[in-house]
């Protein structure tokens, strides 16, 4: 029995909200960049890919000044419309979706880049509408690049620091993620439930990593 598990049955909420938003929301965007032409696409990829090259700290008070009690959005909101996110559970989960969100994008718009145009062109000569094209063609040929996408952002959040720290108030017994959890131990001198509970990150993030190599090599 670890330590603490409270972290764990945390995370593993955070993880599986922030991947459910990665897959609407960040599947939405890719195929947005893959497929459409739009004049604000180069500013979407921009914006998808800050989490990448922006400190996760700075990133994070961004997100704070926009989603805070007196965050902007919030104040163009009523107040009845104004949900409760920082220093909440959904601060992580917010979190979790922003720093993966590169790592979802990327892979899932070339695999929906990559889909030949003569199959959709075929489809369409046999009366499928473009949702039908959408869900019977080019989703399942990008099966694969969602699949690791999903895998790298998943990871990615389970790893989020920074953000975790400005959205979720690292507070613990409500807003403490494994991570979160490490780093505080280590903070308490607490080296050995530390090690146990990093132990239990490697044997997480491992079998993702050894899954995306043999999609790889396929």
């Amino acid at each position: 029995m670890f330590c603490t598990s409270a972290p764990v049955w945390l995370t593993a909420q955070v993880i599986g909200w922030s991947l459910l938003l990665q897959l609407v929301i960040g599947g939405a965007i890719s195929w947005q960049l893959a497929r459409r032409q739009w004049a604000g696409n180069p500013w979407l990829d921009v914006l998808v890919t800050l989490p990448l090259v922006f400190p996760p700290i700075v990133l994070g008070y961004a997100i704070l000044l926009l989603l805070g009690r007196h965050g902007w959005l919030m104040q163009a909101l009523p107040h009845w419309m104004q949900p409760e996110v920082i220093f909440t559970p959904a601060g992580l989960v917010v979190a979790a979706f922003v720093a993966g969100l590169p790592l979802m994008v990327k892979p899932t718009q070339n695999a929906f880049a990559s889909t030949p145009s003569s199959l959709r062109e075929a489809a369409a000569t046999f009366g499928l509408s473009a949702w039908q094209i959408f869900w019977r063609v080019e989703l399942p040929l990008a099966r694969r690049g969602i699949a690791a996408g999903l895998m790298l952002a998943g990871g990615r959040g389970l790893g989020e620091v920074g953000l975790s720290l400005m959205l979720g108030g690292n507070i613990v017994g409500r807003t403490e993620t494994l991570s979160l959890a490490i780093f505080n131990q280590v903070l308490d001198g607490n080296l050995a439930c530390a090690n146990q509970l990093s132990l239990l990150l490697c044997v997480l993030v491992i079998p993702v990593f050894l899954m995306l190599r043999r999609w790889g090599s396929l």
